[in-house]
């Protein structure tokens, strides 16, 4: 008789063996081996440690949404099946984004730093309700975002590649277009990868366009804004505020302007907790195993030659 552990998927776990991870492998019924047994590597290690892969192995998944280091790194190749992250913590980073736009709108991060300074925050306050949020980079974190948005009374603009339209959205945008965006909208939410093209899209022009009650809201990566002109746009009152999860570089220098700037909120790349990353991951990777063995298309696909 066989011996069904035999016939299990071998998949490593490296640099360690997680155990939300380890755990996942095996409900789906794979077994967890070493990488020189394995036809799968699950890598939850850095870019910089990332091992010369063996010829038997089928498949990598890695567990960022953001692969550009692996891009810039020429890891990537047409040799075996890859998987990145891409929607796995939509969930988590939309209801950051909600959180930090709604701290921005109703002043809470003032409120926190001048207690009952109550005149200027009081006419400072603005509401969600009402107001149109561009979403820059409309896939799985908008998909997200959107149905919380519009619960709270907001228009949803939609921005994505094709111009093919975002459930959810009164409005839908492809890229090419996006200039014409900024005068249409209250505030923006970026979700976009960091790609060449997506590289500042938040620039001086685009500050310039919008309206001086927008916020703009960071959860994606920190080159899609210029730092030095959102400085000047904040400072001079171009833009009402600006809430980042990410920035360019991260942290920020001890004495980057944007750390003492009464309109400015900075989160420590929270969205999506790293401490909490794997147990995330692991119901994904699990369906994925299940998608493998059965010969079926894998989730966040990412082929050669992509820069997400």
């Amino acid at each position: 008789m066989s011996d069904p552990a035999a016939a299990a998927l071998p998949v490593a776990i490296e640099p360690n063996h997680d155990e939300h991870l380890v755990a996942a492998v095996e409900e789906a019924g794979g077994r967890v081996v070493g990488l020189d047994e394995a036809r799968v590597l699950v890598w939850i290690g850095i870019v910089d440690d990332f091992p010369e892969l063996p010829d038997h192995i089928e498949w990598v998944a890695l567990k960022t949404a953001g692969i550009e280091e692996y891009v810039s790194a020429g890891i990537i190749d047409d040799r075996r099946r890859w998987t990145n992250a891409s929607g796995f913590y939509a969930e988590n980073v939309a209801e950051h984004a909600l959180a930090l736009l709604l701290a921005g709108l109703r002043q809470i991060n003032t409120a926190v730093l001048r207690h009952w300074d109550k005149q200027p925050i009081d006419t400072a306050v603005r509401s969600l309700h009402g107001s149109t949020v561009a979403i820059i980079g409309a896939g799985g974190i908008a998909a997200s975002l959107i149905p919380r948005l519009t619960a709270s009374g907001a228009r949803v603009i939609a921005v994505n590649r094709s111009g093919r339209p975002v459930e959810g959205a009164a409005l839908t945008v492809p890229s090419e277009r996006l200039a014409e965006v900024w005068e249409q909208t209250d505030h923006v939410v970026l979700a976009a990868p960091a790609t060449a093209e997506t590289r500042h899209l938040i620039n001086a022009d685009s500050l310039a366009a919008l309206p001086s009650h927008a916020w703009i809201v960071n959860v994606a990566r920190g080159p899609l804004i210029d730092q030095t002109s959102l400085v000047t746009a904040l400072r001079e009152g171009g833009i009402a505020g600006a809430a980042l999860d990410v920035t360019d570089p991260e942290p920020p220098a001890g004495d980057d302007p944007l750390w003492s700037m009464p309109n400015v909120i900075i989160t420590p790349h929270v969205a999506n907790p790293s401490s909490g990353l794997t147990r995330t991951m692991a119901p994904w990777l699990a369906k994925n195993i299940r998608h493998f063995v059965a010969g079926e298309e894998l989730i966040a696909v990412v082929t050669a030659g992509s820069a997400y």
